[in-house]
């Protein structure tokens, strides 16, 4: 009897482990999917396991063997990282702050970093979305522009919303970062007509609490002086200056009229030194002068906006795609967007600073100079994440490859924020957030418009965008 027993009880404990190794395990695998990220670069015919917000293994099909609750079809599919857009601002527009979230998930943009607005604004927005119950993208925040005496975005009209705030001593500098820390942002946001002494106290400021730093040139700085001191500068505005034979007179003269402007708005003074001075510094461009600058920069990521700079040579509306993209608006954006294209069809086009941006990200990537995606959004016409695959494109057009333009809006600004560990490659441990395309994006970087699915924090969303043939 007791040897029936033992036999008994060891049959059911075979049963039972049998049933087990047959029970669907949890999570979600994107079954035999090709695996691109600039970590790793590329693996062929993979199982990516998610289990909950993080994803559990990545490894060949032949050693996967364990089946799961939910499997994702990546036959001829490719899996990259979620995207980031490293330049936004979700306050610049009232009528699209409350839609830019899903825009960018639709996309495959599961991190923004927002790039100047009220920090308590953005605070409350971020813990909204954060704690509603349909998925968002990682928002993260620096608060206002932190300008100078006189405020460009000051909010004095539509087109200039308040998102600057005026920063007129380094006593003055500690305070605001003291206070941005307190209130919670990611980092802090340098603007143009900071002063030199400004700018030194904002950097040792946001240095003592270990903020990183995103900046414009100062206009009273060069790009050599100021970038080494920054972790990231925006839209290489100013640089051509850094680039001119003659940046001595240039920066003399930017400085006499700053030290001399005392009525007026800060948008106005701004626009008129770089109408004066833009176009003459590139045409004074200087390649010896140039490559000096550039060496020193290899340690600041640039955040070029090519989208934005070289509108007047990739215009967006000429796509066929554009249609489709402005339906995902509001009708009173829409409508707005519209005349403004009309106008801007009146004017005639100088191409100069589109092209300029074009040649000088080609100058930075090949001098070794980091390269961040970001657009803008929805500054000059920016369809939340749609804009970010016209970056992309326009990266690539300049230099890089289609790897490495996806780097720029993986692991680079992951790495920015000290997360390489947990965003921007596909690892085990790594966080869930996951585009799946319908095509190869390092055969034609367009190819990331081609969303079959995204996945955010571990949440699949099917058909997130609509597939551009």
């Amino acid at each position: 009897m007791e040897r029936r027993f033992l036999i008994g009880m060891a049959a059911l404990m075979l049963f039972a482990a049998a049933c087990s190794e047959r029970a669907p395990a949890d999570g979600v695998a994107f079954d035999h999917v090709t695996v691109i990220d600039a970590l790793n670069g590329v693996r062929e015919n993979q199982r990516v396991l998610v289990v909950g917000e993080r994803i559990e293994s990545v490894m060949p099909m032949s050693s996967a063997s364990e089946s799961v609750r939910q499997v994702i079809d990546g036959r001829g599919r490719y899996l990259i990282p979620g995207l980031w857009d490293m330049h936004v601002h979700f306050l610049y527009d009232e009528a699209l702050t409350d839609d830019m979230a899903a825009l960018f998930l639709a996309h495959g943009i599961t991190s923004v970093r927002d790039t100047g607005g009220d920090v308590a604004a953005l605070s409350a927005l971020r813990e909204r979305l954060a704690s509603g119950t349909e998925p968002a993208p990682r928002i993260f925040i620096s608060g206002p522009l932190l300008d100078g005496r006189f405020v460009v975005y000051d909010g004095a009209s539509a087109g200039q919303p308040q998102l600057g705030i005026g920063v007129a001593s380094p006593a003055v500098a500690e305070r605001r970062v003291a206070d941005l820390a307190a209130a919670g942002v990611d980092f802090i946001k340098i603007y143009e007509l900071v002063t030199p002494e400004v700018f030194a106290a904002l950097v040792a400021a946001a240095g003592q609490r270990g903020l990183p730093i995103a900046a414009h040139v100062p206009l009273t700085m060069t790009a050599d002086e100021a970038g080494p001191r920054v972790d990231s500068m925006e839209h290489v505005r100013n640089v051509e200056l850094a680039c001119a034979d003659d940046w001595r007179e240039l920066l003399d003269a930017r400085r006499a009229r700053i030290a001399a402007f005392e009525d007026g708005r800060g948008y106005d003074l701004r626009s008129a030194i770089h109408a004066e001075q833009r176009l003459p510094a590139i045409a004074a461009y200087d390649a010896e002068r140039c490559a000096a600058v550039l060496a020193t920069l290899t340690d600041t990521v640039q955040v070029p906006t090519l989208r934005l700079n070289s509108f007047a040579v990739a215009r967006p509306d000429l796509r066929d795609d554009w249609p489709s993209a402005l339906e995902q608006l509001p009708p009173a954006v829409v409508a707005r967007w519209r005349e403004e294209l009309h106008a801007r069809a009146g004017d005639g086009v100088d191409t100069a600073f589109a092209d300029w941006s074009l040649f000088l990200v080609g100058e930075m990537h090949d001098a070794g100079v980091p390269i961040g995606a970001g657009t803008d959004t929805p500054i000059g016409l920016a369809v939340p994440g749609y804009s970010l695959h016209t970056e992309l494109g326009l990266l690539v057009r300049s230099g890089l490859s289609p790897l490495e333009a996806l780097e720029s809006a993986t692991r680079i600004p992951a790495r920015w924020f000290g997360l390489e560990d947990t965003l921007g490659s596909i690892d085990s441990g790594r966080a869930a957030d996951l585009v799946l395309l319908d095509a190869d994006p390092l055969a034609d970087i367009d190819n990331t418009r081609r969303i079959a699915g995204v996945m955010s924090r571990g949440r699949w969303l099917p058909a997130a965008a609509p597939v551009d043939d």
